[in-house]
């Protein structure tokens, strides 16, 4: 990894790497710091340490999704549309070239479509009015595969000349696979809006993780670090535990999203040959059908069931000890009191809890220690180089 550092003409502007000056491997031990203190009181009380923090060999190019806000042009930019980064604290937009920290060429696809969409005359979206039509675009390059997704956001179903400006986009990136319209007409700093229209391939893309093939579409949670994100399920999964005589183990996968988590450890026990059950809980629709589809393309159909229910009523529903562990990946938040009572109310005998904020996490351990459960396992993973980003799997038991 060693101690190269890396600069950017918009860095201090920017915002979005704030350690980039700071030598990669001085940032991880300032991040296994950060993470001793936080969970030095449930070390000391489980009698454990903080497993050595999974940092990356290569810290540039990890992020394979990338993004632009559009705003009208000005006289600064002799009147063509701008995109880039929000200026740290502001809506003002940075113009970016090229960024150390996404996939090649991601950012070329988003200054083009503001090229593409200047030269057709699409308006870009003026937020201070609502007016306009080009809001953001977002593109997501395949990991382990060939597939790019661009989504081009728009206030309102209408996408001028829309026939004219996918050409141009494809003749200058023919490494697009598909392109989505999603339409946004609301007042809000949310990027996107539920609608979509597919305007070129098949309107979704596939990517792998841990030799499992998933579908991507617009609105899709899909981790921005794929390479990091296998290191990450790869432990979360090494805390299931399966049974030595091969009996049925089940795993109820919550906030299961499209069901990475699940269908990678069903996935994982069936080439250990074990026999592994999953139930994955998720309250949005799209993403259980998602889900649904992606065990089908995996072989785990058998292995898989999905449940479009929220995740606390549907384990209120089921008989204490009806699962033998769960796995929660929350949001930012944190989990709720309510869902880790009824975590402790079925009494899995294991638990995962996958966080991307160390700091809800540790208060949702306290609960969960207050229900029976101990700590077994701490492990931070770097999915963000150059910021102040942790993420950690922790592992407990009964």
């Amino acid at each position: 990894m060693g101690y190269k550092t890396y600069t950017c003409p918009i860095a201090k502007r920017c915002g979005g790497c704030e350690l980039l000056a700071v030598p990669y491997d001085l940032q991880l031990k300032r991040k296994q710091q950060a993470m001793k203190e936080l969970f030095r009181e449930v070390c000391a009380q489980d009698a454990l340490a903080v497993d050595p923090i999974r940092g990356m060999d290569v810290s540039l190019a990890y992020r394979h999704k990338a993004a632009t806000p559009f705003a009208p042009g000005s006289r600064a930019t002799g009147g063509r549309m701008r995109c880039g980064f929000y200026e740290r604290g502001t809506h003002r937009i940075v113009y970016c070239k090229e960024c150390l920290v996404e996939a090649k060429g991601a950012r070329r696809i988003l200054c083009d479509v503001a090229r593409v969409a200047d030269e057709l005359h699409i308006p870009a979206y003026a937020e201070d009015r609502g007016r306009g039509v080009l809001r953001h675009a977002v593109v997501r390059m395949g990991y382990a595969t060939h597939d790019v997704l661009l989504t081009i956001v728009t206030n309102g179903t209408t996408l001028p000349h829309a026939e004219r400006f996918v050409q141009r986009l494809r003749r200058l990136h023919p490494e697009l696979t598909v392109i989505v319209q999603n339409v946004n007409d609301r007042r809000t700093n949310a990027i996107l809006g539920t609608r979509n229209r597919t305007l070129f391939g098949p309107g979704v893309m596939h990517d792998k993780l841990l030799g499992c093939t998933f579908e991507i579409g617009p609105t899709s949670f899909y981790q921005t670090n794929p390479a990091q994100t296998e290191v990450l399920y790869r432990l979360a999964i090494e805390g299931i535990d399966k049974d030595e005589a091969g009996n049925p183990e089940t795993l109820l996968d919550a906030y299961c999203g499209t069901g990475t988590i699940g269908i990678c450890a069903a996935k994982a026990a069936e080439r250990e040959n074990c026999s592994l059950q999953v139930i994955g809980v998720e309250l949005v629709s799209n993403a259980v059908g998602c889900a649904r589809r992606n065990a089908r393309a995996n072989d785990v159909s058998e292995k898989c069931r999905f449940v479009c229910s929220d995740a606390t009523e549907w384990m209120a529903s089921q008989q204490r000890s009806a699962v033998d562990a769960v796995v929660l990946d929350p949001p930012r938040a944190g989990s709720t009191p309510e869902f880790l009572a009824g975590v402790v109310s079925l009494a899995p005998k294991q638990v995962v809890y996958v966080s991307c904020n160390p700091a809800t996490q540790v208060r949702d351990l306290a609960t969960l220690r207050e229900g029976g459960y101990a700590v077994r396992r701490i492990i931070p993973v770097d999915l963000f180089p150059h910021t102040k980003h942790v993420e950690t799997v922790v592992h407990l038991s009964r």
